[in-house]
């Protein structure tokens, strides 16, 4: 709701509840609210739905379409005569946005605004000093609008949705940019390439790359380079983990009961043992040099690599909190995740078996009323599941309709899918994951973000 800078506040009941990223958990959270009579308004920065999605909308999905649909926003859609796709089937990111983002944003309608990107989140008349009525101002989301306008609304609650694909982990090994990494920006990707694009296709095609990472991300770019290499002579990767090769180090193989996982990372290996990349191990990145049109990683131990001629950093990603800075935010200092989530996705300490279903009571902060979900509440931990995202935003609907019941309430059973030990079955978070390879297994209806 716009309020003129001279209007009376209306009574909380008659705002909205803001979500923050029209992508797969930000739309489930409207489905949510909308079921629950709470009139949701989306805002996302980008033009369309599935934003994010859409710049990995060539990789598949490890998860089938009866994993990524939530049942809420298949409730929604099922007038509408939408037809879920078969639920065995793999989607590519692409499909998720076509067959199903896409729809279920139009169905919400003007409910979702795009181009319309949150640039702060505060209490209204309260920065996050004052004490004071603070618990019984509504809160106020300032966004900037595509033409470059401003605008104010108010909201009874926030839900943060907005992933933290747009803050990708950097080269260095101690979580910052390693020297050099700025100034050869134009020569690294913190994405897998999409190499059906041509343009793409020639960037690497005949050139040596530096492939960074040790999780999914990182497998399928192996995988990509190692095709091309089979068609562009010349084309090879320098594989760079920041630990050594275990028996773990490509997941669990054909004892992986997620099959798509399991086949990536054995042809992972496949290209490694088919010599279309090599591994090098236990190298953290200090710095990165030029020399002529090429770049050499030097590592903290003082190794250099020979050079190469491109670099894909594949080292996960991290939220960015910025906006949310005038909010009471209780996050854990490692991972920077709500305290009450953190210990079950730790992945220093968390091993085998699931990451239980979890609702608003892990989610809650200080701050009442405000909530991260999805990606962004895991902070820098790799292991989300769409599956459990819905969860997260079912249980906090319920919350803000009244019904305590419901919200504690656990409505899902996630199967138990994972191989012990996979510590590379997921994108490295910097260096947050034990050097020996403390695993982490993962459960049905993982996303693959890159």
């Amino acid at each position: 709701m716009t309020v003129p800078a001279d209007a009376a506040e209306p009574p909380a009941a008659a705002m909205p509840a803001v979500v923050i990223g029209a992508g797969p958990i930000g739309l489930a959270a409207a489905a949510h609210l909308v079921e629950r009579g709470i009139e949701p308004l989306v805002l996302e920065a980008g033009p369309r739905a599935g934003s994010a999605v859409r710049q990995w909308s060539h990789v598949r999905l490890f998860s089938a379409w009866a994993e990524v649909v939530d049942p809420v926003a298949e409730k929604l859609l099922a007038p509408t005569g939408w037809a879920k796709p078969a639920g065995g089937t793999y989607p590519t990111g692409g499909d998720w946005v076509s067959r199903y983002l896409e729809p279920l944003a139009g169905v919400l309608g003007e409910r979702v605004r795009f181009g319309t990107r949150v640039t702060g989140v505060s209490r209204l008349g309260r920065d996050r000093v004052v004490d004071a009525d603070r618990e019984r101002q509504p809160f106020t989301v300032h966004v900037a609008r595509a033409d470059g306008t401003e605008e104010r609304l108010t909201a009874r609650a926030v839900i943060d949705a907005s992933g933290t694909w747009s803050t990708p982990g950097p080269i260095g090994g101690d979580g910052l940019p390693a020297p050099g990494e700025r100034a050869a920006a134009e020569r690294i990707s913190y994405r897998v390439p999409d190499l059906k694009d041509p343009s793409v296709r020639a960037r690497y095609a005949g050139r040596r790359t530096a492939v960074i990472g040790s999780g999914a991300s990182a497998f399928t770019a192996l995988v990509h380079l190692a095709d091309l290499a089979k068609e562009a002579h010349g084309t090879h990767a320098a594989w760079i983990l920041r630990r050594g090769i275990g028996g773990s180090t490509f997941g669990g193989g054909e004892a992986d009961q997620l099959p798509a996982r399991g086949a990536l990372g054995l042809a992972a290996k496949a290209a490694v043992d088919g010599g279309y990349a090599d591994a090098v191990t236990g190298f953290r990145t200090a710095a990165i040099e030029k020399t002529g049109d090429r770049l050499v990683l030097v590592a903290e131990d003082g190794r250099r690599l020979d050079p190469v001629d491109e670099v894909i950093v594949l080292t996960g990603f991290r939220p960015d909190l910025s906006f949310l800075a005038e909010l009471r935010l209780g996050l854990d200092e490692r991972l920077q995740a709500p305290v009450g989530l953190a210990p079950l996705i730790d992945p220093n300490v968390h091993s085998c078996g699931t990451v239980y279903p979890h609702g608003v009571g892990e989610l809650s902060h200080p701050e009442q009323g405000v909530y991260l979900v999805g990606m962004k509440s895991y902070g820098r931990a790799p292991t989300f599941l769409a599956m459990t995202g819905y969860e997260q935003v079912r249980s906090i609907a319920a919350s803000l309709a009244g019904d305590q019941a419901a919200a504690e309430r656990v409505e899902l059973t996630l199967p138990e899918t994972g191989v012990c030990g996979g510590a590379g079955l997921f994108d490295e978070p910097d260096a947050s994951k034990s050097d020996e390879g403390g695993g982490c297994c993962g459960t049905g209806g993982h996303v693959l973000k890159a």
